[in-house]
């Protein structure tokens, strides 16, 4: 075992600590996600939170089973689609103004009472966009600047 492998094995208890932590960070990021005009936070909080616990994956368990599992394509047509329905909804009420919100005024859904879950017309569409786009961003970003490292190395 080579000095540059040594260091990035974690020991058994952050690698446990970790399994049990990843999937409550994920929930946290998409209650936050779900939640975003309701409460503090947004998609953006949202998608960050929920990479953090990719970027814990990558730290915990190394760039080598990071690289096993991440898929580049994949995360790069998830942050595509982020993108392109968070500008669809943008443009849903273009007859009216730019990001004007049809969904809530009449529409179809989405138009409940206001403070429920339902009830902001396209804003936790647009918030599920932006998690989506920050979560796939930011996870490709830190295997890219993994991947940089190492291959420096």
């Amino acid at each position: 075992m080579n000095r540059s492998s040594e260091q990035s094995e974690m020991g058994l208890i952050v690698k446990t600590t970790a399994r049990a932590t990843i999937p409550l960070i994920g929930i946290f990021g998409a209650y936050i996600v779900s939640h975003g005009h309701l409460t503090p936070g947004g998609g953006f909080q949202g998608g960050a939170t929920i990479a953090g616990a990719g970027i814990l994956f990558l730290i915990a368990f190394g760039f080598g089973e990071m690289k096993r599992r991440y898929n580049h394509h994949l995360y790069s047509a998830l942050e595509g689609l982020g993108g392109l329905v968070f500008l669809g909804a943008a443009m849903l009420g273009l007859s009216v103004a730019f990001f004007y919100n049809t969904l809530w005024h009449g529409g179809p859904f989405f138009n409940g009472q206001p403070g429920t879950l339902l009830s902001a017309g396209y804003l936790p569409i647009m918030n599920l966009a932006v998690g989506l786009k920050v979560f796939a961003g930011l996870v490709s970003a830190m295997v890219a600047v993994a991947a940089y490292r190492r291959w420096k190395e």
